[in-house]
Order: C-alpha cells, then sequence, then structure tokens
C-alpha cells in the first residue's frame, strides 16, 4: 500500500515504559496484601 508514516510514529517505542510497570508492580503489590490480610482475618476469627 503506502509507505507513508505520521509525524512521530517512528519514535514509539514497543511495549510498556518502565514507570507503568512499576506503577503495575506496586499496586499488584498493594492488591496482594490486601487480599492475603483478609484471608488471614478470615481465618483467624474462624478459629476463635
Amino acid at each position: 500500500m503506502s509507505d507513508l508514516k505520521l509525524p512521530g510514529e517512528d519514535d514509539k517505542k514497543k511495549g510498556p515504559s518502565f514507570n507503568r510497570i512499576a506503577i503495575w508492580v506496586l499496586v499488584g503489590g498493594v492488591g496482594l496484601y490486601l487480599l492475603a490480610s483478609g484471608i488471614i482475618g478470615i481465618l483467624v476469627k474462624a478459629n476463635q
């Protein structure tokens, strides 16, 4: 077809940036902590 490209199209990086990966790791860690503390709370409450 056509080899024409939009301006700035050559500057696009492939894949997610480091900042985006760091944010997802941080949010995932907080979610994992909340999930684990909830499960531990349920188990402690059940054993009383």
